[in-house]
């Protein structure tokens, strides 16, 4: 009885034919066709430069450079000192940095958080200036 209505008809059409998942990939060809030529761009950049490029020798090319001082025979291991400074330079620069970084998701949803939102981000600057300040009195900025 319900062979014959066009519902079933259509519903049995449906099902015997696959989706067409061509069409949906067909959106991610020009991505495909980026990354393609951008690899080939790198490959080719890369084999290509030391064969067309200049290749005159010069001993100043070659030689270590270490900021405007002659580099050490020795390499620093081991029984060579390195200055603290560099690394408390390095650690405070990470941790202002990774600190800055909780900034961009406040930025991103700043009118959804709203006056909670904001009290809390005034907060958080407060106490990244106090460790600033804290820092700074310290002595931990100066390079001498």
């Amino acid at each position: 009885m319900l062979a014959g209505t066009p519902a079933l008809a259509s519903l049995t059409r449906t099902l015997a034919q696959p989706p067409d998942v061509s069409s949906d990939l067909g959106v991610y060809l020009p991505l495909v066709v980026l990354f393609v030529i951008a690899a080939a761009f790198a490959v080719l950049s890369a084999l290509l430069g030391p064969l067309l490029g200049p290749s005159r020798y010069n001993r100043a090319k070659v030689a270590a450079y270490e900021c405007g001082i002659e580099p050490s025979p020795q390499p620093v291991i081991g029984g060579g000192r390195v200055p603290v400074a560099y690394y408390l330079t390095a650690m405070l620069f990470i941790l202002f940095d990774i600190e800055m970084v909780f900034l961009y998701p406040f930025a991103v949803s700043a009118d959804v958080l709203g006056l909670f939102g904001l009290v809390e981000i005034f907060l958080f600057i407060a106490t990244v200036g106090f460790a600033y300040a804290y820092v700074w009195r310290r002595g931990g900025l100066d390079w001498n």
